[in-house]
């Protein structure tokens, strides 16, 4: 397993998110040993959505308000429909999630997260995956769609669902592991 205790990665979400698309990657990162931060456009705590009703709520660590993201070796975003498609309408979080391809940091993106990547204009020429039913989106913002477990582009990971998400888990972890590293981290 890959040692990530010196490794920091925030997770963008707000209400709405599918709940095992934040669950479950935020375990499989602090178990490999990073620190993890839910960052959300409120603060407080944010609701999940499950079977097709809200779920469990989970603490918010940093507002956008308050995040930098010198502050993180890596990003994770979770999808479910209303989650990224909140946030997609959000600047703050649109420019959060654009600095971390700025400084060439790990992304990793499931299921419908992929229209913040849209919004933020980082899928040219890229190849990804996301949920079926926003292939033409993520085609339109010039992103190559594959309909494929989990792709890999130049440290962005993607996914389609949560039927995918070991896989998910294990190329983010490993990205996470091999991806930059600032020595002057705030």
């Amino acid at each position: 397993m890959k040692d990530l205790k010196s490794k920091r990665v925030a997770i963008l979400a707000t209400d709405g998110f599918e709940e095992s698309e934040l669950s479950m990657p935020r375990q499989a990162l602090q178990n490999a040993g990073a620190t993890v931060d839910i960052i959300s456009d409120k603060s407080g705590r944010i609701k999940s959505w499950t079977n097709g009703n809200w779920g469990k709520e989970y603490p918010v660590d940093q507002t956008l308000d308050q995040a930098i993201h010198s502050s993180y070796n890596a990003l994770m975003l979770p999808g479910g429909v209303m989650n990224p498609d909140t946030l997609r309408r959000n600047g703050k979080a649109v420019s959060f999630v654009k600095s971390f391809f700025e400084n060439h940091k790990p992304v990793g993106a499931i299921c419908h997260a992929p229209w913040l990547l849209a919004e933020a204009d980082v899928l040219k020429n890229r190849k990804v995956t996301s949920f079926n039913s926003i292939k033409r989106d993520i085609e339109n913002a010039g992103a190559n769609w594959v309909d494929e477990e989990v792709v890999v582009d130049e440290g962005l990971v993607t996914s389609r669902h949560p039927a995918d998400l070991n896989a998910f888990c294990n190329k983010l972890i490993e990205e996470v592991y091999e991806g930059k590293h600032e020595e002057q981290m705030a």
